[in-house]
């Protein structure tokens, strides 16, 4: 993974510091959280027999994915599909507030969670960008103080889950793409970026301060 080296951040001056507002973006699993939310998700759920056993009815595609036959979106989707097609919304809705509010503090990296609560105090503006499902992040960043919660979002029909989902999913260039749609004049303000993978690079690159895997 190539080291992020932003530039922009020589360029900010005390003005800029002083007449601009602050965004910062924080991905979700793996830079805020220990471990990938969508798997703890499915087994917080289902239980863990249910979930290897939907994996392995997956894994041709998993395959596919890991040899880059396959998109992330494609993959991503065929698992969610094969746990939630015809799901009920209204419970699906449920079940995500009860992982959102009593789960997800559990599985939060604190130095992380210090850094959130550093821009708070300083009065900026806290952006979420994550590919994990909205249903499942939206209580839970509302009650830290996120005032914008940008998801990958599922399809529903009838008050039911289809398994597909209605937004790309949420990574790499989706996420600068999704940012810059709701936040569009980019010299208007001062943007912190925090990610750790691959798919938070785009976002990285065009932050005046980047954090990869660092606070």
């Amino acid at each position: 993974m190539p080291i992020i080296k932003n530039l922009a951040q020589e360029n900010l001056t005390d003005k800029d510091l002083f007449s601009k507002r602050t965004i910062a973006v924080f991905d979700f699993d793996g830079t805020l959280t220990k471990k990938d939310s969508f798997l703890d998700f499915l087994i917080y759920s289902f239980g863990i027999y249910k979930a290897i056993k939907n994996f392995i009815g997956c894994s041709f595609t998993l395959l596919a994915y890991m040899l880059g036959i396959v998109s992330n979106h494609t993959a991503k989707e065929r698992v969610f599909k094969s746990f939630f097609k015809g799901y009920p919304y209204p419970d699906f809705v449920k079940l995500c507030e009860r992982y959102s509010l009593y789960r997800i503090d559990e599985i939060l990296c604190q130095n992380a969670i210090s850094k959130v609560k550093w821009h708070l105090s300083e009065g900026h503006t806290l952006v979420l960008v994550s590919a994990s499902i909205k249903e499942w992040v939206y209580p839970w960043a509302k009650k830290m103080g996120f005032k914008e919660i940008i998801t990958t979002e599922p399809e529903v029909k009838n008050g039911y889950l289809t398994g597909m989902f209605s937004t790309p999913n949420c990574y790499g260039e989706e996420k600068k793409r999704r940012f810059l749609e709701k936040f569009k004049d980019r010299s208007s303000y001062i943007l912190y970026v925090y990610g750790d993978s691959k798919g938070d690079i785009p976002l990285l690159k065009i932050a005046d301060r980047a954090f990869y895997r660092r606070f």
